[in-house]
């Protein structure tokens, strides 16, 4: 099984590369990525699990690349629908995965709309290939928007919250 670090080097590879097609299999996962204009789009399978043992969040993550998960055997994607809402800073997913608004089923939201967050503060955890990574605001405000459903797939990239600086 390919590790979250691993995909975001071949996509990179792939990225900065003139191929506009890449598959991997293995051991009966597939990894497709596919250019899509001057961007590297990667489609990974979700097994949707969901523990509550998360783990560190995973930072460092490529500019000028998005990345899709979909099934193996889809190709849907879904459009960032764009809001007029009363905001100064989005905090957006750092890695394509499975966004939880809490730390396991039984537990509270970290956050809620009017929520006050540091920048240190936990606002959820986004997991990708079983790793469960916490996500924090790096800003001080309040949470004004919740922009996606827990259990959602979410992008890189993809705006999940919208904060109001303080």
């Amino acid at each position: 099984m390919l590790t979250v670090q691993e995909i975001r080097e071949l996509i990179k590879v792939v990225d900065e590369s003139a191929i506009d097609e890449f598959t991997y299999e293995t051991s009966g996962e597939t990894v497709t990525m596919k250019k899509s204009g001057s961007k590297a789009v990667a489609a990974v399978p979700d097994n949707g699990a969901h523990t509550d043992h998360p783990v560190d969040p995973v930072k460092n993550s490529q500019p000028n690349i998005q990345v899709e998960q979909t099934e193996v055997s889809s190709s849907d994607e879904k459009p960032i629908v764009e809001t007029t809402a009363d905001f100064d800073h989005e905090i957006v997913s750092p890695m394509v995965g499975t966004f939880y608004a809490s730390p396991n089923p039984e537990s509270d939201s970290y956050v809620t709309v009017g929520s006050k967050v540091e920048k240190d503060t936990v606002v959820c955890i986004v997991e990708a290939m079983k790793l469960f990574n916490e996500i924090e605001a790096e800003t001080t405000g309040e949470i004004t928007e919740i922009l996606v459903e827990d259990g959602e797939l979410v992008e890189y990239g993809q705006p999940l919250f919208r904060v109001k600086k303080k």
